[in-house]
């Protein structure tokens, strides 16, 4: 007698509760970026963050490329979800790492464009220094194995090619939605919850890190994070005192937009 295999909805609930972690960073996101960025452009932003993560996905498990060669073992299929060879929610947390990446940019510079779509690329691949060689080991903690690479990589098992396609994806991410929404992009929001998120990410993964005793690793991480820490400082001060930003207060912009103030702030 065979079984049928669950539907796509039994499977998407096996996921969800086999990784609440995922889903409970995506609905912090979701009601932050809904309220920063508006709803419609926060789905927007889930929906073109989760296509090019999973592309990036897709194409490193058959010719390495952007995060080197890696394989998903399939040892949960039939508890969650896949789509072909690559776990549901694996791309599903691109998304909210760089929004996280993209609101401490945009804090750092004060800027909504410009280098800001690169810095949230190089952000993000900075909070996967711990992320991945963390994954890696994932049979150590609730992650379970899911991936291994091809050819274990110098940093704690991680090729260097894996944080090159971070920053790259990170970017394209950012920068892409971007372009796609035009101008102009004002964040309707302030970037600080977004900051939060991104410190939640990187608090998680360090806490993991030591929980499994990976001290070398925490070690690095923390190393890691102190420097991204003086680096956005550097940047804030740069930017406030050379005057980069091109950000409408939120105050004014809901003036300009009720009618309160003309556009020149009368």
């Amino acid at each position: 007698m065979t079984h049928e295999p669950p539907g796509w909805p039994i499977l998407l609930a096996r996921t969800v509760l086999l990784r609440p972690y995922v889903f409970v960073f995506l609905a912090v996101f979701l009601v932050l970026a809904g309220r920063d960025l508006g709803w419609r452009r926060a789905f927007g932003w889930l929906g073109w963050g989760w296509a090019v993560a999973f592309a990036a996905e897709y194409a490193s498990t058959r010719i390495g490329i952007p995060f080197g060669l890696y394989h998903y073992t399939g040892e949960t299929a039939g508890r969650e979800l896949f789509v072909s060879n690559v776990p549901f929610f694996d791309p599903l947390s691109f998304p909210f790492v760089a929004y996280a990446s993209y609101c401490l940019a945009r804090w750092a510079l004060g800027q909504a464009r410009g280098w800001a779509p690169a810095l949230a690329g190089a952000l993000m691949m900075l909070v996967d220094v711990v992320m991945d060689p963390l994954a890696v080991l994932g049979e150590r903690w609730f992650l379970g194995r899911v991936f291994y690479y091809e050819e274990p990589g110098i940093y704690f098992g991680v090729p260097l090619s894996n944080f090159a396609g971070w920053f790259l994806v990170g970017w394209a991410i950012v920068g892409g939605y971007l372009r796609a929404v035009g101008r102009p992009l004002e964040a309707l929001g302030s970037p600080l919850w977004g900051i939060g998120l991104y410190y939640g990410i990187a608090l998680l993964n360090l806490s993991m890190t030591a929980w499994i005793g990976e001290r070398a690793l925490l070690g690095a991480g923390i190393l890691v994070h102190v420097a991204v820490f003086l680096l956005v400082y550097v940047l804030k001060t740069n930017s406030v005192t050379r005057g980069w930003t091109d950000v409408t207060p939120a105050k004014e912009r809901v003036a300009v937009i009720t009618g309160t103030i003309d556009e020149r702030g009368h």
